[in-house]
């Protein structure tokens, strides 16, 4: 529980590489997860950070800048954490941001909908420091579920400054802007009032911080918990209305142990099925229209007389290749993305995360585990970041080792090609969709057996718990979240693909140029790993083309193309089986693995990181090889 002052002031350093700077003032907003602190980050300072509506989302720190009345600002966005008692990696940034960064006032944003729960972090929040405002935000949902809030009589019984905001609206920034200014510039002096320190343990919080014990600092939390559902209850009346009830409904459908599993995979299902069905065209087309754009710069080089051997490296090396990934890749995650992103605005995300929890604390790991997995299905690199939320050591680490074996970005495009290619290119797109989901299945099960395998051997220890806040059910920003899709995901996945994708292609050119023996040196290559592919039942183009795609996995299916091993439509179904079983379990990206050497500071299990998925997948591949 101890953490000295000078272990926050490097912590902060470490996580947050905030820089104060001149004639700016610092302003801190704090709040529980998905209380829409994002989005009032985002109103204030026109930075575009991304707002799903998913619990823990936030777990570094973000800082724009804003001007209000001649006056520059800093905003800090800091991690979403419902305490600032416990030992998690929100809460010690937090605190340690509020020690070393000393933030001229702090804002902390709560949920209308559920004050009482957001009060204790604000009740805490105002025993370290004076410079106070509490955003109470949400005001739209409260109103939705009937809940009335006396914003007055609240701040009366805080001894600060309370506003009311629905951010997502617009609604109430200008007085929060106001009221900030007011704060900081000293027009407004607040006075918290705060704990008699004898209620728990006689010792200011701060001290309790630094040198208190875990049995101290949870008769603390009860303190808190009691006075702000007193004040809760005294500033809020209301809340029981058809809202609440058809909320209730609604996720005893999609939580249900009848209802939640089948309506998962009918909505994955659905969502490949569209991927796949929009996809093809375009695809094809954008193919077209790069050999075309190729024909012509061809024609170009020739009549400007470049060296033949440059303008085949070029165009036949770092432009084709380029072009082939951009076909493949645009149309499906074009699709693929906003669909995706339409469910974690919704809130539909967290509810599967609480269907798998009981799954992750039967295999011995941490609930919290499913919020992170379902970080890896956008970047398992991410996914990886996102396992800090987890508390104990010994189950953030089994969170990182098993996160790559859900499909990323990177490999949707390539299970869609081949899903289609199962019924030689020709079959529906209902039956590709089936089987695409049936592969996510797959990596969530194979995610499901290795937590368990590592917490029986390697990683052995109680599973611990923790509360899972369910946000409500709420009417998506669709063009919102259309513009963000392709922006924050579309579009970088897209970048980083090709940023890899041209060097690559000409590595691949000078492969298929430089002579090695009677061959060129990809093909030698490819004939000395065919043993090997043969014996995974693919074969050695496609096994080196998974060793070149190291940098970014959206390039290994065109480097199997490129590489002599053809098309999938014309794959043997063999091939195509153990190409997918392989795409799904074999070892990270280069960026995964070093983000794994950063987040666990240990060779050793980054090297497991990478052998534990890859012996999954070899071992699946022999198994298909020898039953087909």
């Amino acid at each position: 529980m101890a953490l000295t002052k000078q272990a926050m002031a490097a912590h902060a350093a470490e996580t947050s590489e905030f820089r104060r700077e001149p004639n700016r003032k610092v302003v801190a907003l704090m709040g529980n997860p998905n209380v829409g602190k994002s989005t009032v980050f985002n109103a204030l300072t026109g930075l575009n950070q991304h707002t799903g509506n998913w619990p823990g989302k936030t777990v570094v720190l973000a800082q724009g800048q804003y001007t209000y009345k001649a006056e520059r600002y800093t905003l800090v966005d800091l991690p979403g954490t419902y305490s600032l008692l416990s030992r998690s990696e929100e809460e010690r940034v937090a605190v340690s941001f509020l020690q070393a960064a000393q933030a001229d006032c702090v804002v902390v944003v709560c949920d209308g909908t559920c004050l009482a729960r957001n009060l204790m972090l604000a009740l805490q929040v105002m025993e370290l420091t004076t410079q106070v405002i509490v955003c109470v935000n949400l005001l739209d949902e409260a109103r939705k579920r009937e809940i009335t809030i006396d914003l007055r009589a609240l701040e009366r019984l805080l001894g600060v400054p309370v506003v009311g905001t629905a951010a997502g609206k617009r609604e109430g920034l200008s007085g929060l802007l106001e009221r900030i200014r007011s704060v900081t510039d000293g027009f407004e002096q607040p006075h918290p009032k705060t704990h008699e320190t004898q209620e728990y343990g006689g010792q200011p919080l701060l001290q309790l911080l630094e040198n208190g014990t875990q049995r101290q600092a949870d008769t603390a939390a009860k303190c808190f918990v009691r006075r702000a559902e007193a004040l809760a209850g005294a500033a809020v009346c209301g809340g029981d209305s058809a809202y609440n009830r058809r909320q209730q409904k609604l996720d005893r459908i999609l939580t249900g142990k009848l209802t939640g599993i089948p309506i998962l995979m009918l909505g994955l299902l659905i969502i490949f099925w569209l991927t796949i069905e929009g996809a093809n065209v375009p695809s094809q087309l954008l193919q077209y229209v790069f050999d075309a754009l190729g024909r012509l710069a061809w024609r170009a080089a020739d009549a400007m007389r470049l060296p033949q051997i440059l303008s085949s490296a070029l165009l036949d090396g770092v432009y084709a290749t380029t072009a082939r990934v951009v076909a493949v890749m645009l149309p499906p995650i074009t699709i693929f993305f906003p669909l995706f992103s339409l469910l974690e605005d919704v809130g539909y995300l967290p509810r599967v995360a609480f269907l798998l929890d009981a799954g992750f604390a039967r295999c011995g790991a941490c609930g919290k585990q499913a919020l992170s997995m379902c970080m890896g299905f956008g970047c398992n690199a991410a996914g990886v970041v996102g396992c800090r939320i987890i508390d104990s050591p010994r189950e953030r680490l089994i969170g990182i080792l098993t996160n790559c074996f859900v499909p990323c970005n990177g490999r949707f495009p390539a299970l869609i090609v081949l899903g289609c290619a199962l019924m030689g290119g020709r079959g529906n797109s209902f039956f590709s969709a089936a089987v695409l989901t049936g592969c996510v299945l797959a990596g969530v099960a194979m995610t499901f057996l290795a937590s368990l395998l590592l917490s029986r051997t390697a990683l052995r220890g109680m599973p611990s718990s923790f509360v899972m806040e369910l946000p409500p059910l709420r009417k998506p920003n669709i063009g919102r979240v259309i513009i963000r899709a392709i922006l924050d995901r579309t579009l970088y996945v897209l970048g980083r693909a090709v940023m890899v994708a041209a060097p690559a292609g000409l590595i691949i050119w000078c492969m298929l140029h430089i002579p090695a023996g009677e061959a060129a040196c990809a093909y030698w290559l490819a004939g000395v790993f065919q043993p090997v592919g043969a014996w995974l039942g693919m074969s050695g183009a496609i096994l080196l083309a998974f060793l070149m795609g190291f940098p970014a996995n959206e390039l290994v299916l065109p480097m199997m193309i490129t590489l002599g091993a053809g098309e999938p439509d014309g794959w043997p179904l063999r091939m195509i089986l153990c190409t997918m079983v392989f795409f799904l379990f074999h070892w990270p990206c280069s960026t995964s693995v070093l983000t794994i050497k950063k987040e666990t500071g240990s060779v050793k299990w980054t090297i497991a990181s990478v052998v534990l998925p890859t012996a999954v997948g070899v071992l699946l591949c022999r198994v298909l090889t020898l039953l087909i």
